[in-house]
């Protein structure tokens, strides 16, 4: 029969059950197939976990019963499936429903595409290489043909031979690849048989193409010399494969698939006859398995001949490398009439394996062949080569090319020599009861024949022995050198001792045996030689102490000697012994072959735990699947049927149903005698009278925090690592997906999760009425629809690169097995997480993130891990917080305070062993030796719990016969509701049974038993299955309603934290546990049924992590009195806070709302810098549950700032005062607020609530474990090693036989470590062929199970994406400017749009600086001036010099000028160089002009792009610049910007906004930037585009005053040229262009204010809007009259601007940051090239008094960024001379020093120090002038900053100039500073001054003092003393610049 069953039985041994089991049924006389297996099998529900792969067909069945054998010279049904010919009556053939929503008509496939040759024969069809087109009938529609594409292997050839066995097509429709059986091909396109599916019945034509090209019917496909294929019985032969590449495949197929790894090429084998079904037709044997494809012969080797019956294994003998599994619990499963078993060599680092042989594609299965173990080998048997493996270096990976003689390894048929076979006795497994496992040790194995199925060959211990094998490097590490290895005869002592020392219920380890080889080599180092004769006695002396438990046996000729003897008097049963040896160790002291031994493992537990653990998972699950279909379990369910007091149980309920009349027991009384009528319970609820709302709260923990800051550094790293792998500058969003294990509860868990947590409001995915439907959206299933969401995924992260994707695994570890091994588009759900993140997709999206997250990851930690050992973030661990911590906090308790539970010496321990239960176990297991121990355990389980409702109920008598732990746990459960202050609410117990057919039968029974006792209302029994939803009746809803105050009918629970305070048994089941969260009301977790088959450390882990949780730290350190304190562990986590601490999710605010000073250092990603620097996670409310205030008056600073719940106190509630202490427990719907304490509540159970009493506390669960998982959770303490030195993970091997031991308090680091240097991933893994190299966007977050992982990552993205808008956003100057007073009497409205000249010249001048960056610099006199200093001003001023200029943070717009930080695809041909052209494309141009003002030639050099070329001119040469290019005043284009932008820059070639693409609106524009020469390699390197104006070396520590005074000489004199060389085109020179731009480099935003019609915009500022640098400036450039202006501007912005509109259009007052200056107009007023601050005002009280109009835009504002590098930023000003290097600052005192002094010379420019020394010591000359405006300090000509505390009062001394009216007006000191000739005596004589006001005149050098002092005939008023004159702290080299004070007489 085809796999086509649509219930879960996808896989070969399946099939051949159900085959036989329905064949049987046919054949036999009685009627029906037996209903066990319809009713559990074929439901059309899929269970995942049970349909591993089908790969190996199974050719044996159980072979228990003689009537089902048939013989074997039935040639044509042996190898001949068809039976379309054959005269046996049809099999019903059960076809498999279609799935869901699929097309089902006839010639269309599932997918609805047409099949039929008549519609689609003209249509181009894509045939892939190798397949050709068939056309196949269906008996529904016999008219048509229908079109499918096969490989053409599969087909015959002309004369109808070799075609592979099996099936390998694509469906034409729908595109459809790889359906690798008939059966299922046949139910995609929709055939609809009743027969069973057959190729050669179905695939009739060949299609060929007509003349037309169309395709038409052709010849028919030739089956039929199939039939008459013979069998030779002498001779095998085959033609090599021209390439059969035969590769050792290391552990092939753990998680239950075997994937063939043949590439089969042009020439296929001929078939082996019989022989072949020893290795094509051995079925999935699953783990570990090399599949090795025998070839018969070779060229150059002799056809050998064949030997009867035997199978063998051989290798020489310093390694044996075989391993033998037959199948395990149907001993006749192989496929010979003589059962022989196909071996293999395990590679390097084995584990106990099962062993299998593939060859290639699948093959047909061979119906009716039932071979048998009772009947003996008929003589016409066809003969079976006997094989052995030539094992050649272990772990090497075989090829076999032909010609070449077999490489070592292929296994290939040999003679074999009499004494070295052994044969199995007949009915071993019957008479002894026991199937023994060979463990293999030393030396070579003999051949088996006979009843192989009756014995098992493990190579468990084999790596044990290989330590010769260990690389050197690997010796360094463990401290060994080669000569510690130890001899063979060491071993075989060694090995002895350590079975001897085993105990009764103890099975050999692997690593445990390991760790006792690798302590000996270091501790006894020299090998004494053990002579032949001492061993064996040495070996029984050891055996001796073992108690009979351990047997030696030396045999001299081979071990199958031994072996065979030791069979032998086992078959002939225990009666010949008084007691069975548990291991017998078999030593061959043989002279030719040194010492070999072997282990045959007779006790009964030990080779039936060693057997059961060889098989993976889904193997052992398929067992018991098989075991239940086949019958087998008919025995035990009988021996259950009866009570245990001999009762027949069934009768027994029925009786006690009869007798209660219909009545049920009353839930929340007292007693269980109370019954009530059985109609009631639909309408009853809890008692009323004190109900308390159980209700959710969602809340972060510092835990939580830090972990998600711990993921955002690491992902700000990655961008900072210069390796391009991501640049967080180009997001502006964030979205995310959440891939979760198929389980529904999972899924709805999460969605609850991302649902409270509010993320999708924050982050601005969904709004707050859709969040909560959409929540679903962002999780998905690994299961068969992930492909079209991942699709759907994967389209959205390619049409959006502005959005940073993060792609969350969650429960990673769970089937990570490689796409190749599994097949999804059959039915197949494994590799499905391979294919969905590994996919080149995700790997290649260069915004997307993969987070995977893992409690147990270290099967994403071997040796090939995908992730970088920098990416992985691990779970904080903080033990030591606990000390501090209140006692009813809560702490989390895990695994290993489990472990450590042990040593509490409390009565009742958390952790149990029920020795009672092992007991009833053992002996049943003695007495069913076919049956899984899991099928014994869970019926022993179920009769359990069955008798204990029983005992308490209707038969007391059965009390004795049940377990003491069972008794107590169903009585809790059936009493705890009724208890005291209980209010109905009770336990969960969780029992955890693997297997979905056993835990289904468990659920039946117990809710049977359950409402035959009238216990229905009183608990819930459900089925906890991942592919289902919780199916909960309607009573219990109500209950769970009620308890939370719900309104809403419609309500049901979905997870099962909904089941909370509910009193239910969950019948857990599934491969895995997934990862679920459990309620507080989890009080016993049963893990009976996890045994000896869960020996790798995430199996076992992660069924007890299904306990772990957060409990009160009073009742763990209450427990733990009695004990010593421990070391802290790697996992221990508390992340608690104090009672009013708890951290809720505030407000959302807006995008600007930061609410942060400092700055990020720029848009340059610095992960330094981001990870304190968000201030904020913008979060929002938006549950429909409410939320509870929070009370955070004791948070720490990091979390108030983290989570900003300052301002956001809400309340769910109204009753509720706003500081009330948070409730645990709050609802939109309840009335009155509840008093819980809040520290209940704890991350992974946010969402649950516990006992809303005042001091509740909550308590570890108790968890009973079966006794082999109890030994290795409490190793530490045991004898026997502990679960953390298991192999890591059934998917991953060892890569060394030793290695150091792995510690348990290793933290999660360290472990990661250890397991990336110590294990590599199989073959089947995911990461088995990874790249070299990890991928740079995939992190791992790991931390212990139910932690809180989903709050932290979701965290996470939260601040993730305040990280992303902090690079969006810029910090602004935020500073308000001093406002003036109301004097002005113009009129202008304030809706003007230009202004009007005549307006402007009424207007007053403001001289006084009010822009907020002038507050520390000196006043300027005025006649409005406020005539007292503020009172606070001084305090003020001191504060300013300490403090820091308020910021903004401010959302970029799309106007925003940018730095070289910024990427996008626009603008990247703006800043970034083309690879073509590189910089040596720019042209380097010099221009030469003469400044008046410095009186020689000045040279400039330009670096001018080609692009930019066209804004020049040039000679005709081409060589020689003559001017930049002007336009005409009267141009009008709407797209030209007429003036050149300048932009002066220093220091920040990384961080000056210079990137003006945005701002321009991408229109051209001419931009220069104005560099120093020592810096011009840096811009060019930065912004290789840019023109750049390179000034002259002598202005390299020139001040930004000389770069505005050359830009202003440049333009002016560029004017020039432009008007001479346009006049000479007709132009009038008035008509060319004489503006310019000049604009700082941290000018970011503009806006503007349309004033509206006096109503407010919705965000409550009335009509600022952004808009661009070009608006703003073609805005002033289209002003009227604009040549009559000398200088416009615009406003610096701040915050306060939005509430109050300006009150003028236009003023005139001091301009700066962005100028349009007229360079026409201001030819005699320069900027002071020697200023290093103050230019600005300096120039604009310049112009204004020459008389020139200045005017600002009041409408328009400019932000300027903060940017704390570059730019005005000081010199650090130091010592000239190195040696005398002083520690301490220099203060600007020293500045100055008297000429000729001794004091230290300084390292700056004279004129830095001196504007310095003024401003801080100002107070020291003019000492009349502090803080005393009415007599200010005259200054002429110039403005210097002498503090904020002086006032100065500028004059202009040229003729015609505009000046202050002075009369009456007495200064309090007067500053001469450069004074040029315009200044003269006269002039000074105009002025009054105070008696003792003070004098300071300032010159280049003591000469020209001297001569000024003479010149001015100061000595005539002012009074001079020697000492009074100084000079600034510079060397004379530097040219110091002098000045003189004196004092008024």
């Amino acid at each position: 029969m085809g796999n086509s069953y649509a219930g879960q039985l996808k896989s070969a041994r399946f099939e051949e059950a159900l085959h036989n089991s329905i064949e049987a049924s046919l054949r036999s006389s009685s009627g029906d197939p037996q209903p066990i297996f319809t009713q559990l099998y074929l439901e059309p529900e899929a269970y995942p976990d049970v349909k591993p792969k089908a790969d190996m067909p199974l050719q044996g069945e159980e072979g228990q019963d003689p009537l089902n054998s048939h013989s074997s010279n039935d040639m044509e049904e042996l190898e001949d499936d068809d039976d379309s010919d054959s005269s046996s009556p049809p099999l019903p053939y059960l076809q498999t429903p279609a799935p869901d929503g699929c097309c089902t008509l006839d010639g269309f496939c599932q997918a609805g595409k047409d099949l039929r040759l008549v519609t689609i024969a003209a249509e181009p069809i894509e045939v892939p290489a190798g397949f050709e087109l068939v056309g196949a009938k269906s008996p529904s529609i016999p008219e048509h043909i229908l079109v499918c594409a096969v490989d053409r292997r599969f087909l015959p050839d002309e004369n109808g031979k070799n075609a592979l066995l099996g099936f390998s097509g694509n469906c034409v429709g729908c595109g459809e690849k790889g359906f690798r059986y008939f059966t299922e091909f046949s139910n995609h396109i929709n055939l609809k048989l009743s027969t069973q599916p057959k190729k050669q019945k179905h695939l009739k034509y060949y299609l060929v193409k007509n003349s037309q090209g169309a395709l038409c019917k052709g010849p028919l496909i030739c089956w039929k010399d199939s039939k008459t294929r013979q069998f030779s019985s002498s001779v095998l032969t085959s033609k090599p494969s021209s390439s059969s590449s035969l590769s050792s495949k290391e552990n092939g197929g753990t998680s239950g698939h075997s994937s063939s790894p043949f590439s089969l090429s042009d020439s296929p084998p001929t078939r082996m006859a019989q022989a072949s079904s020893v290795f094509f037709g051995s079925q999935d044997l699953g783990r570990d398995c090399s599949f090795l494809k025998p070839l018969a012969s070779t060229p150059g080797n002799k056809t050998l001949p064949i030997v009867p019956t035997a199978l063998r294994v051989n290798g020489p003998t310093n390694s044996l490398g075989v391993d033998v599994h037959t199948s395990l619990l149907s001993p006749s499963q192989v496929s010979l009439v003589p059962q022989a078993q196909g071996y293999r060599t395990p590679d390097l680092g084995d584990s106990p394996v099962s062993s299998a042989m593939n060859s290639g594609p699948p093959k047909k299965r061979h119906r009716s062949w039932h071979p048998s173990t009772l009947v003996p080998v008929p003589p016409t048997a066809v003969p079976v080569p006997a094989i052995r493996p030539i094992v050649g270096s272990p772990g090497s990976v075989l090829a076999v090319s032909s010609p070449q003689p077999l490489a070592a390894g292929v296994i290939q048929p040999q003679p074999v020599n009499a004494g070295e076979t052994v044969i199995v006795p007949e009915n071993l497994l019957n008479s002894s009861g026991v199937r023994p496992v060979i463990l293999i040790g030393h030396g070579t194995l003999p051949y088996f024949y006979g009843n192989v199925g009756n014995i098992v060959v493990s190579p468990l211990l084999v790596s044990c022995y290989k330590s010769s094998q260990l690389t050197e490097k690997n010796l360094e590490t463990l401290g060994l050198h080669s000569s510690q290895m130890l001899s063979v005869e060491m071993m075989i002592l060694l090995t002895l001792q350590y079975l001897a020392r085993l105990a009764s219920n103890q099975i050999p380890l692997r690593e445990e045996l390991e760790q006792i080889v690798l302590k000996a080599m270091l501790c006894c180092p020299g090998n004494p030689a053990i002579s032949p004769s001492q061993l064996p006695w040495l070996a029984r002396l050891e055996a001796s102490v073992s108690g009979g438990s351990v047997q030696v046996v030396v045999t001299h000729n081979s071990l199958g000697e031994g072996i065979s003897e030791s069979l032998r008097s086992l078959s002939e049963g225990p009666q010949h012994q008084q007691r069975l040896p548990t291991y017998v160790v078999i030593i061959c002291a043989s002279k030719m072959n040194g010492n070999e031994f072997c282990v045959l493992v007779l006790g009964k537990y030990q080779a039936r735990a060693l057997a059961e653990g060889m098989l993976t998972t889904n193997e052992f699950l398929k067992e018991i699947s098989y075991e239940l279909i086949t019958g087998k379990v008919g025995v035990l369910a009988s021996h259950f049927k009866t009570t245990s007091l001999g009762d027949n149980l069934d009768k027994q309920l029925v009786r006690y149903q009869r007798r209660r009349k219909g009545q049920v027991i009353q839930p929340y009384q007292g007693d269980v005698t109370e019954n009530i009528n059985s109609q009631e319970p639909a309408s009853m609820s809890p008692p009323p009278d004190t109900v308390e709302l159980l209700n959710r709260v969602f809340q972060i923990y510092p835990a939580q925090l830090t972990v998600a800051r711990s993921l955002l550094s690491q992902v700000c790293s990655i961008a900072d690592s210069g390796t391009q792998n991501l640049d967080l500058g180009r997001f502006c969003k964030v979205d995310f997906l959440v891939l979760v294990p198929p389980s529904h509860i999972l899924v709805h868990q999460t969605a609850q999760r991302i649902r409270q947590s509010g993320v999708l409001v924050d982050l601005g995915n969904e709004d707050t009425s859709t969040a909560h439907q959409k929540s679903e959206k962002y999780v998905v299933r690994l299961d068969a629809d992930v492909h079209t969401k991942m699709e759907a995924f994967m389209k959205k992260v390619k049409q959006n690169p502005y959005t940073l994707f993060v792609l969350i695994h969650d429960n990673s570890h769970v089937d990570l097995t490689s796409a190749l091994s599994g097949s999804v588009c059959h039915g197949e759900l494994q590799g499905l997480a391979d294919r969905v993140v590994n996919c080149q997709e995700v790997l290649d999206a260069m915004n997307l993130l993969v987070l995977q997250v893992s409690c147990f990851p270290y099967t994403l930690q071997t040796h090939q891990s995908r992730i970088s050992i920098h990416n992985e973030i691990h779970w904080p661990s903080s033990d030591h917080l606990q000390r501090e911590q209140p006692p009813h906090e809560l702490v989390y308790f895990g695994l290993r305070d489990y472990s450590c539970s042990l040593q509490w010496g409390v009565a009742s321990p958390i952790l149990r062993c029920d020795d009672a239960f092992e007991k009833m176990v053992h002996t049943l297991l003695e007495r069913h030796p076919h049956l899984h121990s899991m099928v014994i355990r869970s019926y022993l389980l179920i009769q359990q719990y069955t008798e204990a409702m029983m005992a308490l109920t209707s038969s007391p008598s059965l009390r004795d016969h049940i377990t003491p732990e069972t008794l107590a746990m169903v009585e809790d459960l059936i009493n705890a509701p009724s208890r005291e202050g209980s209010q109905g609410r009770g336990h969960m117990l969780l029992v955890r049974v693997p297997s979905l057919q056993l835990a289904m039968l468990a659920r039946e029974r117990l809710e049977d038993v359950r409402d035959k006792l009238g216990l229905q209302l009183c608990f819930a029994v459900l089925l906890g299955s991942p592919a289902s939803e919780l199916n909960l009746s309607r009573n219990f809803i109500n209950f769970l309603r009620t308890w939370r105050g719900f309104q809403n009918e419609e309500w049901v629970p979905h997870t099962y934290e909904d089941l909370e305070g509910l009193p239910c048994i969950i019948i857990l089941t599934g491969k895995d546990p997934l990862g679920e969260t459990f309620p507080r009301s989890l009080k016993y977790t049963d893990l009976r049924l996890i045994d000896s088959s869960y020996l790798t450390r995430t199996a076992l882990e992660q069924e007890v992590g299904l306990a772990c949780t957060y409990v009160s730290l009073d009742v763990v350190q209450e427990s733990k009195t009695s004990t010593a304190p421990r070391e802290s562990d790697g996992e221990k986590t508390t992340g608690s806070l104090n009672d009013g601490d708890e951290l809720e999710r505030p407000q959302s605010n807006g995008s600007a709302a930061t609410r942060t000073s400092g700055s990020l250092a720029e848009n340059g990603v610095s992960s330094s810098d981001l990870a304190d620097s968000f201030q904020k996670p913008s979060t929002s409310t938006s549950q429909p549950e409410g939320l509870v205030t929070s009370d955070v008056a004791t948070l720490t600073e990091g979390f108030k700032q983290e989570c900003d719940s300052l301002g956001s106190q809400l309340s769910s509630n109204p009753l509720k005062a706003p500081n009330a202490p948070p409730s645990n427990y709050s609802s939109s719907s309840s009335s009155s607020p509840s008093t819980s304490s809040s520290s209940t509540q704890r991350p992974s159970q946010s969402t649950q609530c516990g006992r809303a009493s005042k001091c509740s506390r909550v308590s570890p669960r108790t968890v009973i474990l079966s006794r082999a998982a109890y030994n290795l959770l409490s190793g530490e303490s045991g004898s026997q090693l502990s679960s953390f030195s298991l192999l890591p993970h059934a998917d991953v091997s060892w890569s060394s036989p030793l290695r150091p031991l792995i510690t348990h308090n290793l933290q999660r680091a360290d472990q990661s470590l250890y397991y990336r240097q110590w294990t590599v991933a199989r073959q089947h893994h995911a990461d088995y062929e990874a790249p070299p190299v990890p991928h740079p966007r995939r992190l791992l977050l790991s931390g212990p199970p139910q932690v809180g992982k989903t709050g932290a990552y979701l965290q996470f993205l939260r601040i993730l994406f305040r990280m992303l808008i902090r690079l969006l956003e810029v910090d602004v100057y935020d500073d308000e400017e001093d406002e003036e007073a109301e004097t002005t009497d113009a009129t202008t409205p304030p809706n003007t749009q230009w202004p009007d000249i005549e307006d402007i010249r009424k207007l007053p001048f403001d001289p006084n600086p009010r822009d907020p960056k002038f507050r520390k610099a000196s006043p300027v006199y005025s006649d409005k001036m406020p005539k007292l200093f503020k009172a606070e001003f001084k305090k003020e001023g001191e504060n300013q010099a300490q403090g820091k200029r308020v910021t903004k943070s401010i959302r970029l717009s799309r106007f925003a000028a940018h730095n070289a930080f910024h990427h996008c695809e626009q603008c990247h041909q703006y800043c970034e160089a083309v690879p073509t052209t590189q910089l040596s494309e720019c042209s380097l141009h010099a221009f030469t002009f003469c400044s008046s003002m410095l009186g020689e030639e000045v040279q400039l050099q330009f670096f001018i792009p080609k692009a930019k070329e066209q804004h020049f001119v040039f000679s005709h040469q081409g060589s020689h610049l003559e001017s930049l290019r002007l336009p005409l005043v009267s141009t009008k284009d709407p797209d030209l910007l007429k003036s050149p932008i300048f932009t002066p820059t220093t220091g920040r070639q990384e961080h000056g906004l210079l990137n003006l693409f945005h701002t321009m609106e991408g229109a051209t524009h001419l931009h220069i930037l104005v560099v120093k020469q020592f810096e011009m390699p840096h811009y060019r390197k930065y912004w290789p585009n840019h023109i750049l104006l390179v000034l002259p070396a002598m202005f390299n520590s020139a001040g930004v005053g000389a770069a505005r005074f050359m830009i202003k000489e440049l333009s002016y004199h560029n004017l020039e040229l432009e008007r001479n060389r346009l006049e000479e085109q007709g132009v009038k020179r008035q008509d060319v262009w004489p503006f310019i731009v000049m604009m700082d480099d941290s000018c970011v935003l503009w806006s503007t204010f349309q004033p509206t019609d006096g109503s407010e915009t919705s965000d409550g500022s009335s009509g600022i809007t952004n808009v661009s640098l070009k608006t703003v400036l073609q805005h002033m450039e289209n002003t009227p009259k604009i040549s009559l202006y000398a200088i416009c501007g615009v406003r610096k912005w701040s915050s306060s601007l939005a509430h109050k509109t300006p009150q003028h259009p236009f003023s005139r007052c001091h301009l700066h940051d962005l100028v349009l200056l007229n360079v026409d107009l201001t030819q005699n007023v320069q900027y002071d090239l020697n200023r290093y601050d103050c230019e600005e005002v300096d120039f604009n009280l310049r112009v204004n008094s020459s008389g020139l109009l200045i005017c600002r835009f009041n409408n328009i504002f400019l932000m300027k960024k903060h940017i704390p590098v570059g730019g005005k930023k000081d010199f650090v000003v130091k010592p000239k001379l190195v040696e005398i290097e002083n520690k301490a600052p220099i203060s600007p005192s020293q500045y100055v020093c008297a000429p000729d002094s001794e004091q230290t010379l300084l390292d700056a420019p004279a004129q830095f120090l001196l504007e310095n020394f003024l401003q801080s010591c100002s107070h020291r000359l003019f000492p009349k002038a502090v803080q005393n405006r009415n007599n200010p300090v005259l200054s002429i000509d110039s403005y210097l900053n002498l503090s904020p505390e002086i006032s100065v009062c500028y004059i202009n001394s040229r003729p015609h100039s505009t000046n202050l009216n002075h009369q009456g007006l007495v200064f309090s000191g007067l500053l001469l500073y450069l004074c040029d000739s315009f200044v003269v005596s006269g002039l000074l004589k105009n002025f009054r001054f105070l008696k003792g006001a003070t004098l300071c005149v300032i010159c280049q050098d003591r000469s020209s003092l001297r001569q000024t002092i003479v010149r001015l005939e100061l000595e005539d008023e002012w009074q001079f003393r020697l000492r009074d004159e100084f000079q600034t702290a510079n060397c004379s080299e530097d040219r110091p610049l002098y000045f003189l004070t004196g004092r008024h007489v």
